[in-house]
């Protein structure tokens, strides 16, 4: 019979971080950047919208709100990497490991549920103009906000719950962080109940938001079709970031997803780290760019507050 300790390992090892000797100081040095570049741009959008009252109005604040999604991801994964890049040992004691798994994935499925509600938020701003103001009250605008948050926070939960319970034959993940899918191919036990929870999450948490996107720029096309240029050119202006942000993290997502179709070892190891990597950095540095620069409200606001400081916006 296997001990204790072998059926729940007290840490698990992430086994895809080579040692690259000197080089790890300048991959630190590089990954640090991009982090700080993530937190820095992400702030100034965030605060930019706090600060000035012009952008009190639903699409900033859900814009606000995937930039301060971007900083939670950020946080559960940079600082625990950028460690493991400069250390000789890759261990992740078990508690953290499950609290990084659930960071990771309710900023995941958070992005999705945000990108939907501001798709929605687009719809009735083209296709029903006249009903915008009635229909996207403040009150309204929380309770979606509510929405997009909670159902991530109980799914994921609900997900990593049924991982905790399982007893495991092994500690080693073929990943540069903690994830779901490895856990769960390293139980001693049954884990049909996993699966047909995570396959039910998948299809609710992802693939529905996607498709009521889809949808909704589907009624804002045939709107536009029927308009005139000028029209369909402020229609395109205003929801261009939308969807760069929407096609740019779907894209980066369908990578992460690709990688549960393969076993350990199956991949090339720098194609499954590229793969990890893409929708824990691309999303987060994409944003605060796109809506930065393509959004003319917001980017004349972040001049000004660059220019003259928080204080000049209060």
């Amino acid at each position: 019979m296997k001990s204790n300790s072998s059926l729940n390992p007290p840490y698990f090892q992430l086994t895809l971080f080579a040692d690259f000797g000197p080089l790890r100081y300048l991959f630190f040095i590089l990954c640090l950047s991009i982090y700080v570049t993530i937190v820095s741009a992400n702030m100034v959008i965030i605060l930019a919208v706090f600060l000035q009252k012009s952008l009190h109005q639903p699409m900033y604040i859900f814009i606000s709100c995937l930039c301060v999604k971007s900083l939670y991801g950020s946080a559960g994964f940079f600082p625990r990497f950028l460690q493991d890049i400069v250390s000789d040992s890759h261990l992740v004691s078990r508690p953290f490991c499950f609290i990084q798994m659930y960071v990771i994935y309710t900023y995941a499925s958070c992005e999705l549920t945000i990108l939907g509600i501001m798709a929605y938020d687009r719809f009735i701003a083209i296709c029903q103009p006249l009903h915008y103001h009635s229909k996207m009250t403040f009150k309204w605008v929380q309770v979606l906000v509510l929405v997009a948050v909670l159902y991530p926070v109980f799914a994921m939960g609900f997900i990593l719950y049924l991982s905790v319970r399982l007893s495991l034959c092994g500690n080693k993940l073929n990943r540069i962080f903690c994830s779901n899918w490895p856990v769960v191919q390293l139980s001693c036990v049954d884990t049909t109940l996993n699966n047909i929870a995570s396959q039910f999450t998948t299809v609710t948490g992802i693939f529905i938001p996607m498709f009521f996107v889809l949808y909704t720029y589907l009624q804002i096309l045939l709107v536009c079709s029927r308009r005139s240029s000028e029209f369909r050119g402020k229609a395109l202006q205003t929801c261009l970031p939308h969807i760069i942000s929407f096609l740019t993290y779907s894209i980066s997502l369908f990578l992460e997803l690709s990688l549960t179709r393969f076993e350990a070892g199956q991949l090339n190891a720098s194609i499954t780290v590229i793969l990890s990597l893409a929708y824990l950095i691309i999303p987060p540095l994409n944003n605060p760019i796109v809506y930065g620069l393509g959004l003319p409200q917001i980017k004349g606001v972040v001049l000004r507050f660059l220019k003259k400081g928080p204080a000049a916006e209060i």
